[in-house]
């Protein structure tokens, strides 16, 4: 099988796609500097430990790798309008660094995890991948960045890659014991949850968004569909196919509050909240068309209902004890 790396596997994302890597039978390899990732959410055999800024350890762990799988970066809108540098050189620098290792290795395959952040404020019921980049974040234009890149490496480097733009990732994967664990934690789900259990209000930023409720809308896709659009890229690229872009989503919108409710609903525990001013960088509503996905690559999500999602992250949350 395939020796896949995976770079940012001991992340969210990034530890339940290489867990499904694993169990369909590719050879895994896992590079994480452990910044934001957990030591304990990857087997220790596959872990490495190393900044994507080192491009000459990068070279020798990319040895006989068939492709690379590239979620390691910081993700956080909110931080990224604090720090801007600190994600241009992290997600932007780190992506460079890698691609030079890639093409020190003569290795021609990546899955590139992007983000709807390069839309930014569209203004359309749900955004297609022919709508230009206009991001509002620095999050989003790190991201918009690496993608410029990879068009021009395609060109002239003869790198052929899947960018995936997607929209919010969340829930569990129960069967990996998997699951959101940030720290601090930036993600709505995982923040309701800590509101139900402390009671203690959680802040919902704007209430007067052009919205059915005021409050921001979000195209939730369930971490195991979110994986396995992973793998179809990933076998796209394997079987020789030519770089493409898509946006990964449902096509179906939930407002900050209809999740919550939902939150309240699986619990059975009352969320208490705080409007707060609007925060920066924030699009009022996020809604992906992901038609060109599911018909190109025959994937559709089919763990992306709202309840499933909650209840999957519900439990993972119960049961997952505090790692530093």
């Amino acid at each position: 099988m395939p020796k896949i790396l995976v770079t940012g596997g001991a992340g969210y994302i990034g530890s339940i796609t290489a867990y499904h890597l694993l169990k369909r039978g590719f050879e895994v390899l896992v590079a994480d500097d452990l910044s934001r990732g957990h030591r304990h959410s990857v087997p220790p055999e596959l872990l490495h430990v190393i900044r994507l800024q080192d491009t000459d350890g990068l070279t020798k762990l990319l040895q006989g790798v068939d492709a690379v799988v590239h979620f390691a970066a910081f993700i956080a809108v909110g931080e990224s309008t604090r720090e801007p540098e600190l994600y241009f050189a992290n997600n932007t620098g780190g992506s460079l660094s890698l691609f030079e290792a890639m093409a020190r290795a003569n290795v021609k395959r990546l899955v590139f995890s992007s983000t709807a952040a390069v839309y930014g404020e569209t203004g359309e019921a749900t955004i297609a991948e022919t709508i230009p980049f206009a991001p509002v974040s620095p999050y989003g234009q790190s991201k918009a960045l690496v993608e410029r890149v990879l068009l021009d490496l395609d060109q002239f480097r003869g790198l052929r890659s899947v960018v995936l733009r997607y929209f919010n990732a969340c829930g569990a994967e129960p069967e990996a014991n998997l699951g959101e664990q940030h720290y601090p934690e930036t993600h709505l789900i995982p923040l309701l949850f800590q509101a139900a259990v402390t009671q203690k209000p959680i802040l919902i930023f704007g209430d007067d968004y052009p919205t059915p409720d005021g409050t921001c809308v979000r195209d939730y896709i369930h971490i195991g569909d979110l994986a396995s659009a992973h793998i179809a890229a990933l076998n796209h690229l394997l079987a020789g196919g030519a770089s493409a872009q898509f946006n990964v989503g449902t096509g179906q919108g939930n407002t900050v509050m209809e999740v919550l409710r939902a939150v309240e609903q699986v619990s059975g525990r009352k969320v208490p909240y705080q409007v707060a001013p609007r925060r920066d960088g924030d699009s009022p509503s996020l809604v992906a068309n992901s038609t060109k996905l599911q018909q190109t690559l025959n994937w559709k999500p089919t763990r992306s209902d709202l309840t499933q999602i909650v209840k999957d992250a519900w439990n993972f949350f119960q049961s997952a004890q505090p790692h530093a």
